[in-house]
């Protein structure tokens, strides 16, 4: 899962960032919102937070550009004013969500989730599964056919990747961009390293193995 911050106070977007890394998002962080404009209409990304006072652009401005050009990527409007008419404002304007400032990382967090949950059309959904493997998303545990699988933060986030994409073939470029983020070098090894490690977790003790290397191509989680 990436999602774009588009806030120009630094201590803010550091917080903002940090949790959101350890939450297994891949981040990108723009401080202005003529950056955070293009980034949204170039990028794929699962979600954004965005404050409202910016410089280039202001928050309202660059989500209104971002609707009149159909673009739907679910948005939290971040802002300082606590006001009934500022909110219904930001909502107006596109927003779909609106947390006012200071904010807790834990529920921003909840809304986030919320959104992207929504955004895939399923709102109640905390479990994705495929092929005997299942992900409980709230509380962060993974089984394949009952048997608990411990994985770490980043092998969690590959393998929901690899439920959400199941029978697809997914590149590496697409898994660096989702689990990483776009500032990595594309030509390194830890996608393949990362892969190998879930691989030994979720394949290893199972005679069918679904988690398949298309050579040249990318992986491809088989059901």
């Amino acid at each position: 899962m990436r999602i774009l911050i588009v806030e120009d106070d630094k201590k803010i977007a550091s917080f903002i960032a940090r949790g959101l890394k350890q939450a297994g998002f891949a981040v990108d962080h723009t401080d202005n919102g003529g950056d955070g404009l293009h980034c949204l209409l170039a990028g794929s990304y699962d979600s954004a937070v965005v404050d409202i006072m910016l410089p280039v652009m202001d928050g309202l401005a660059l989500i209104e550009e971002l609707r009149r050009q159909k673009v739907n990527t679910p948005v939290i409007i971040l802002s300082a004013k606590h006001s009934v008419d500022d909110r219904v404002r930001g909502l107006q304007a596109g927003g779909d969500d609106y947390l006012t400032k200071p904010f807790s990382f834990s529920e921003l967090l909840a809304r986030l989730q919320a959104l992207i949950r929504r955004a895939a059309g399923a709102a109640e959904t905390t479990r994705v599964a495929a092929g005997g493997v299942s992900l409980d998303l709230l509380t962060r545990e993974a089984c394949r056919e009952g048997r608990k699988i411990d994985l770490q933060q980043r092998e969690f986030a590959l393998l929901e990747y690899f439920l959400r994409n199941a029978g697809r073939v997914v590149s590496k470029t697409m898994i660096l961009e989702h689990i990483w983020g776009y500032n990595f070098d594309p030509q390194t090894n830890v996608v393949d390293v990362l892969v190998c490690r879930l691989r030994n977790k979720v394949d290893r003790d199972f005679d069918q193995k679904l988690i398949r290397t298309m050579r040249g191509v990318g992986y491809v989680f088989k059901v």
